[in-house]
């Protein structure tokens, strides 16, 4: 009889990638970030676990939406108060704060638990192209969103 294979906590590796946000849809974007952060990538990959790795997002102010995104897709949110119903476009949040357009598209995409709140705090987003962690030496995405193929996870045969 065959078992189940489950990573423990001590075999998962964690590994930085960065992105750069400029001129890429948004959701195809999120999509693929929110793949890395939930570790879906790997082979090790165990849905009750956070098996994922690490994302910083470079220049979030210049994403790119199709058509009339911009003024027709609305966030709203209610403070629980009489009258207290607040909405706003994309295009006054990305004005505001762009990181926050990246992360909502993102979180959306994660599961809605506990694990879900872990594999957002993973994920880096900068409206500009500097960040701070340049110590933990991220990798570049490529083009189709799955981490560069000198990541290492590949054999060295081929």
């Amino acid at each position: 009889m065959s078992k189940t294979y489950t990573p423990r906590a001590d075999e998962i590796e964690r590994r930085w990638y960065v992105v750069d946000a400029t001129d890429q849809n948004l959701g195809r974007l999120a999509s693929r970030v929110a793949r890395v952060l939930e570790g879906k990538h790997k082979p090790t990959y165990a849905t009750h676990l956070d098996t994922g790795d690490h994302v910083i997002v470079l220049n979030a102010a210049r994403i790119a939406v199709s058509r009339n995104k911009r003024e027709d897709k609305v966030y709203v949110r209610h403070s629980g108060y009489p009258q207290g119903l607040r909405e706003e476009t994309l295009g006054q949040l990305l004005a505001r704060r762009p990181e926050e357009v990246i992360r909502r598209a993102v979180r959306g995409m994660l599961p809605r638990n506990r694990l879900g709140i872990q594999q957002l705090r993973k994920l880096k987003v900068y409206a500009g192209a500097d960040h701070p962690h340049e110590a933990q030496q991220p990798e570049p995405f490529d083009a189709h969103g799955a981490p560069s193929a000198g990541s290492g996870e590949q054999n060295e045969d081929q």
